[in-house]
Parts: structure tokens; C-alpha cells; sequence
């Protein structure tokens, strides 16, 4: 389904788009996106994983309203966007991430919520605890989500883009702004953080398969 009309002011990407799967950079990241054909192609195929990355991130209710802000803003900066510096999807993750960072409280307490109910959620007292039970990441156990949520949300952004959108250091370097260099002390940083809360364990294997579920 392309972007509607390929105009700034057409309003809202559609929901329920598909995933069209990961994007071909062979295919789109050769060129700018200021053609409103590249960007619709651009838009077709990043849509879903964008919006499954936020949903693990914010849930369901909150990942809809983020996602559809991503592309407008990513639309009207397109003009912006240089291929040299990084892939259109890494580019996507870099806006979605700074978004997903205005409801970094949110986030926070689904987290903990997650941790301190797990799978009673739903009945935990109050509706701020039982949001988590709307986290798309509620498969992670526990122990993970109160371990993420102990995190510093630069430091979570790091892990999850790594963990959830498979980018690599010099993919997050650039999406985020930040020297190659940080990338990986906050990674690392937020590895062993999660390795002591969780006994040793490698915490990475099971965000990815959360990733993948």
C-alpha cells in the first residue's frame, strides 16, 4: 500500500499495512528519497518491522499513533536523508527510537509492571500496572523486563536496537546521532547490567527471540 497521495499533508499512513519483510538496501538505499515513488517504496517495506519494534517497545495502543508520526516526520525530512550516511531502515530506526524516547516512562513502568506481576498483569491494582498486560513483550519472563527496566533509556535504546532491529554499531551510530565509541560502551554497559540481574545468563538470545516472536 503506498504513502497517501505521497504528500505531506495527506495525513496519516493507513493501519494494518502487512509486513513486506526487511528492506532490500541492494534495491532502495541506492539513491535520496526526495522521488515521493522511492519514499511510497521505502514506506511499503519498513512499515511493518518499524511498527513491530515499537509495539515490543510501547505496545500495541501506543505503537500505531508513534509509528504513523515516524513516517510523516520521515516524509517531510526526506529531502534530508543521505544515503551515504545510512540505510533508509537505520534512518527509519533512528526517528522511531527518538519517539519511542517521549514515552520513556512508559515504557519504564510497563517493564517493571511486567516484572513485578509477569503474566497476572491483567490483574494487577490500578491501570498504570495493568498496561504492561498491552506490552507486546510480555513473552519476556520477568526477571528480563525488570532487568530492562532498571536500564538508562539511552542505554535500553542501544540493547533494543540491537537485539530487536539486528542494527549494528555503525547502523546505531548514525540512526541515533552518537560516536561509534558510544555505541558500544552503552551496549556494553547495559549487557552487564542485565547479566548480573539475571545470574550470568546471556540476556541478549532472549531479546532476540522476543524479537523474533
Amino acid at each position: 500500500m503506498p504513502w497517501p497521495d505521497a504528500r505531506p499533508d495527506s495525513g496519516r499512513p493507513e493501519s494494518g499495512l502487512p509486513d513486506s519483510g526487511r528492506l532490500d538496501s541492494g534495491r532502495l538505499d541506492s539513491g535520496r528519497l526526495d522521488d515521493a515513488e522511492a519514499f511510497a517504496a521505502v514506506f511499503d517495506a519498513c512499515f511493518g518491522e518499524i511498527h513491530a519494534y515499537v509495539a515490543q517497545r510501547l505496545g500495541p495502543d501506543h505503537a500505531e499513533d508513534v509509528v504513523s508520526d515516524a513516517f510523516l516526520i520521515a516524509f517531510r525530512k526526506r529531502g534530508q536523508y543521505d544515503p551515504a550516511r545510512a540505510t533508509a531502515r537505520a534512518w527509519l530506526y533512528g526517528i522511531a527510537t527518538r519517539l519511542v524516547g517521549r514515552h520513556r516512562r512508559q515504557e519504564a513502568r510497563a517493564l517493571r509492571a511486567l516484572g513485578r506481576y509477569g503474566s497476572e498483569a491483567e490483574s494487577a491494582p490500578g491501570h498504570e500496572e495493568r498496561v504492561s498486560a498491552r506490552v507486546s513483550a510480555q513473552s519476556l519472563r520477568p526477571e528480563l523486563a525488570a532487568a530492562l527496566a532498571g536500564l538508562a533509556s539511552r542505554d535500553r535504546d542501544v540493547v533494543l536496537l540491537v537485539a530487536l532491529a539486528g542494527l549494528s554499531h555503525e547502523e546505531i551510530a548514525t540512526a541515533l546521532g552518537i560516536p561509534y565509541g558510544t555505541v558500544g560502551s552503552r551496549l556494553s554497559r547495559a549487557r552487564r547490567k542485565l547479566r548480573e540481574a539475571l545470574g550470568g545468563s546471556n540476556p541478549m538470545l532472549e531479546l532476540e527471540e522476543a524479537g523474533r516472536g
